[in-house]
């Protein structure tokens, strides 16, 4: 290999080796929470989605987030945090804690935002959600009891407390860690990337 030849394959593996840790930059594509939230140093990383059922971006970026969060391995713990900034918002947040609680099925979650989106039902009042899910066999009895249950009111003021801290303001967003936020900017894959390179820094000896 000449001398030019050498000069010009290291200025080659140095601009990429650049250009790849210069993709992703602090400030442009997410952003350091100024006031983080405690997490367990356990090796583990913690991915929170943020999302309103009633939000059509968080519908449509359902199918990819949950594709990424089905492929992540053990070191990832993937969670869903729904918004409850006003009143529709903390409706809806029971719902979707009334479905974790009893256990539905994922695709209990994918009907709501069919409902809500396909089929122009926002579930705007507490008997809209029981007609709801009395489709999945949910007695309305039921769905009143969670609809009033202390725990659930006790997981939507954590969550409330959490989206303040964190400056929530639109949705989606995603979480690494309780530390950085990513906002959708581009397409759903490119959040995700982002995402991906976050996670890859908050990962133990990255």
């Amino acid at each position: 290999m000449s001398i030019f030849s050498k000069a010009t394959y290291f200025f080659f593996i140095a601009f990429f080796t650049i250009s790849i840790s210069a993709e992703y930059k602090l400030g442009r594509d997410y952003k350091l929470i100024d006031n983080p939230l405690p997490v367990k140093k356990d090796g583990v990383v913690e991915v929170t989605e943020s999302f309103w059922y009633g939000c059509y971006a968080c519908y449509s970026f359902e199918p990819a987030i949950n594709s990424w969060a089905a492929k992540q391995d053990a070191d990832i713990k993937f969670k869903k945090m729904p918004v409850s900034w006003g009143p529709i918002h903390k409706l809806h947040a029971r719902l979707y804690y009334i479905i974790e609680s009893l256990k539905l099925d994922q695709s209990t979650h994918s009907a709501v935002f069919v409902t809500m989106h396909k089929e122009g039902n926002m579930l705007q009042r507490e008997s809209s959600v029981k007609d709801f899910l009395s489709k999945f066999d949910v007695a309305p009895e039921i769905t009143e009891k969670y609809l009033k249950s202390f725990t659930i009111n006790q997981k939507i003021n954590r969550d409330a407390k959490q989206a303040k801290q964190m400056m929530l303001t639109a949705t989606p967003m995603v979480v690494v860690d309780g530390t950085y936020i990513i906002q959708n900017k581009g397409s759903y894959a490119d959040m995700l990337k982002v995402v991906d390179h976050v996670v890859a820094l908050q990962k133990p000896n990255s």
